[in-house]
Order: C-alpha cells, then structure tokens, then sequence
C-alpha cells in the first residue's frame, strides 16, 4: 500500500513537475487534481502559514526543533505555507521566498460519487503522497535556510524585511494569515538599534514607533495573527550570548513590536521571548 502510494504521487510529480501553479498562485507542490484531470474546488485554500526565518540569528537546536515543529504542524488539507528568509540589506542577502506549498483539501463527499472508483482511489492515494512530499520538502527547505544563519552581518533590517514580508502576507487569498516569526527581533540599521554594548538596550516603544512611522516602515499584513519566536537573543561570544536581558528590556522589546504589528494591521498573539510556550493555534 505504501508502495502504491508514493507510486501515485511520483506520478503526479513527473507529469506536472515539483513547480506549478494552482489558481494563478505559485506552488511548489504538485496538484493531485491537476494529475488526475479532476476540477478543482472553488473553495481554495483556507489558512497559509508564512515562516519568516531571520538569518541573522542563530538558533540553538531546541529552537530549531520548535521552528521545524511548527513547520511540520501547517501541512494540513486545505492550508498553504510560504517560507522566506530575510537580514540585512548587504553581503547579496534580502528578503526572498525560498518556497511555497498548497495541500489540497479532499474531494467532498457530496461529489465523489460523480467520480469513478479508479479515479477516486488513484487521487486519495496521491493526496497522502502530497501531504508527506510538501512536509519534506518545507523541513528541508527551512534546515537549509537555518544552516546559512550567521552571526557576521553587522546589520540587521528587520523593519524593512517586514514591510515587504507584509505585502506577500496581504496577498495571500487565505481567509486566516498566521506569521511565525523565528528573530531575535532586534532592529540594527540606519533606521534605528536595539544594541548598546553588546546586550539588548532598553528601548523607549513609542520613540521607536515614531522612528519607524518616519521612514515608512510601517506594513500592512492584512490582518493576519503573528507569533514570534527568539526574540531577545544575542549572539557573538561567549560573553554576549550569556549577557543579563532584565525582564523590564524584553518587556519593552514586547511593546514595541505589539505597537508595530497594530499599526501594521496585524495582531501579535505570542511573542516568545526565547521559546514559544504554546503551539501555534490552527
């Protein structure tokens, strides 16, 4: 049975290629419809998950497990997940999409009986097969982009990477956009730093507002529920990774980024500060 099953979503792949489209959207998943010549549901896609990885953050491997966790947690039928990488504007780094899967949502019962019974099993069997190709391909795709994380960027463009973050997350034709965030969320351009001697400062939130309001870098994220996980981290020696963040910085770090995300039609639902302490509600 297993064999038959990655049988019948080779099949689709070698047919319509690891690249295709769905309803005019990019999809690095093959389509089980598109493979079996059935119509494809008017419904569309349902939640996407956009995972935003800041490569100038380095992850120790129990955050990097609860990245590739939560990862694994948004295939499900009917759902789509984007993964992108951003840092800083130099060095041949910006913000881009690495990948972008659809699972299917099944046929609905009210229709299948309008469809033979070799075409209804050879399409259960490839939707199976797309479920575990897509949740290998995106933990791939985010070990790689986690594997090129560095701590030499002396810059870190958060603010920017969001704004234009924002506008793939406002196109999105899923009614629930979630963002996941894995950043230490600390701001260090020309815009503005959270830094001060080599630790987290303790900023002023509706200071840095302004700062951010002033250099148009304020997004619009559709209204799509955000968490983040990492923030507050340092890296670099021995001696910055163990500096005190006092609970009155991170506090701080926290109001900041709830004001951003308000004015950026956004919620932020958990900022994990390092570790998300609960999954991801779907």
């Amino acid at each position: 049975m297993v064999r038959h099953l990655r049988y019948s979503f080779a099949a689709a792949v070698l047919s319509f290629g690891a690249g295709s489209v769905l309803a005019g959207i990019s999809n690095d998943v093959p389509s089980c419809y598109a493979a079996n010549h059935i119509k494809p549901l008017a419904s569309g896609v349902d939640r996407e998950l956009f995972i935003a990885v800041d490569q100038t953050t380095v992850f120790d491997e129990k955050l990097q497990a609860q990245i590739a966790a939560t990862a694994s947690a948004a295939i499900k039928p009917g759902s789509a997940y984007t993964l992108l990488d951003f840092s800083a504007f130099s060095q041949g780094r910006y913000t881009e999409v690495v990948t972008r899967g659809v699972i299917e949502s099944p046929i609905p019962e009210k229709l299948r009986d309008d469809i033979s019974e070799r075409a209804l099993r050879t399409f259960d069997a490839c939707m199976t097969g797309q479920s575990a190709f897509a949740r290998k391909s995106l933990l791939t795709a985010v070990t790689q982009v986690q594997s090129a994380a560095t701590n030499d960027l002396a810059r870190s463009d958060i603010l920017a990477a969001l704004k234009d973050i924002s506008d793939k997350v406002r196109a999105s034709p899923a009614s629930d956009r979630v963002v996941f965030l894995a950043s230490d969320m600390l701001e260090n351009s020309s815009v503005s730093s959270f830094y001060a001697r080599n630790t987290v400062r303790r900023i002023d939130a509706a200071v840095e507002i302004k700062k951010a309001n002033a250099a148009g870098l304020i997004g619009d994220f559709g209204g799509a529920r955000v968490y983040v996980l990492g923030a507050g981290l340092l890296a670099g020696d021995a001696k910055a990774k163990n500096a005190y963040r006092d609970p009155q910085t991170l506090t701080a770090l926290k109001q900041f980024w709830t004001l951003y995300f308000q004015q950026s039609n956004a919620k932020l639902q958990e900022f994990g500060a390092p570790a998300l302490l609960s999954p991801i509600a779907y």
